[in-house]
């Protein structure tokens, strides 16, 4: 009897250390977690302002490639005239 009472007395220890070591294990996950949180949330800010960025360059580009474009025709008619002034 008073082997069978330290046997589970030395498993409850066990136990309790081991329950111990599993919030240990658990608060430093969720400890991780809260950083992968923050990372992450800086991350799709940092995705949303270059996604706005490309949009804007994007936006620019195109109005570039239509004064040039532009441009063009317009050198291209004062071609065509001076070609059939001549």
């Amino acid at each position: 009897m008073e082997q069978e009472l330290e046997s589970l007395r030395k498993r409850n220890t066990e136990l309790e250390r081991e329950a111990k070591e599993g919030r240990k294990r658990e608060d430093l996950l969720r400890q991780e977690l809260v950083q992968v949180n923050a990372r992450l949330r800086v991350l799709e800010e940092a995705e949303e302002r270059l996604s706005v960025e490309i949009g804007e360059l994007e936006a620019h580009a195109l109005d570039e490639a239509r004064a040039y474009e532009l441009r063009i025709q317009q050198l291209l008619d004062q071609l065509h005239k001076i070609t059939d002034a001549s």
